[in-house]
């Protein structure tokens, strides 16, 4: 595999491991990020002997979300430079939800925004007991729309009515109820040891039965992910983004200070 600044992917026993390697920032986004793990699940998705992906965070955090800094940089971008920026995002979480490979998201601690919208778009997600989710957006004056198609698809309408608008805290529990996750573990140990258990059922399958699985859950799906939502997405954000309320509501976030909506 290529070498990664932002990403680390260690393949061993027919297992790809992909690291969020930026544990100061808890694995926040940037453009490096998205553009390194676009780059490795391609390469993956020719690796003919990887038969699994598992996707985790280095340090306290799977994902925090965006990095403040390139939050900041968009905010001030203009509304072309945002949707082409978002469109990457867009692409990024495609190419991991249509790799050929079965691909789960190993979850412990912050899996907030984008971070929401990795684990959602892998085929199995566990989580530890001591993560937590949100798509919190809306408290920055933002949508969460890019990530949108695969957390409505993991979690349904009716759930995400109620998390995209309220940007509530959701404990892995609940995450489980709500079928955000598969599985919880009561600490990282047992995390791995469920996912070393999904692991061992999935090499019993036949790989190409199991792609071609994936191809159907797509095609039965209500609204597909095609180019055409990934560019409505990307151009909805950009719309967001660069509107008077998400300016404010970064500005108060950046300098701790209450935004102009609340009371």
């Amino acid at each position: 595999m290529n070498s990664y600044t932002t990403i680390e992917c260690i393949i061993d026993n027919q297992i790809a491991h992909v690291w969020l390697n930026r544990p100061d920032v808890h694995n926040a986004f940037n453009a490096n990020v998205i553009s390194e793990l676009h780059a490795c699940f391609d390469a993956l998705d020719k690796e003919a002997d990887v038969r699994v992906i598992v996707l985790g965070g280095r340090g306290k955090s799977f994902s925090a979300g965006a990095d403040l800094s390139w939050m900041k940089e968009m905010g001030q971008a203009d509304f072309d430079t945002n949707s082409a920026d978002a469109l990457k995002l867009a692409k990024m979480l495609e190419r991991i939800a249509t790799i050929r490979q079965p691909t789960i998201a190993r979850v412990h601690g912050a899996a907030l925004g984008g971070g929401m919208g990795l684990v959602s778009a892998c085929d199995i997600a566990v989580a530890s007991q001591n993560a937590k989710f949100a798509t919190s957006e809306v408290r920055l004056g933002l949508a969460p729309s890019t990530i949108s198609p695969y957390v409505v698809r993991a979690i349904g309408a009716r759930q995400a009515s109620r998390y995209f608008l309220s940007a509530e805290r959701i404990n892995a529990n609940t995450a489980q109820q709500i079928g955000l996750v598969h599985e919880v573990a009561e600490d990282d140990d047992g995390l791995d040891e469920i996912i070393s258990q999904i692991i061992s059922e999935i090499k019993k399958g036949a790989p190409n039965a199991q792609t071609a699985s994936k191809e159907l859950i797509t095609m039965v799906d209500h609204a597909s992910i095609n180019d055409s939502l990934l560019n409505s997405t990307a151009n909805h954000i950009a719309t967001v983004r660069t509107g008077d309320e998400a300016k404010s509501g970064l500005d108060a976030f950046l300098n701790k200070q209450t935004p102009h909506w609340i009371k």
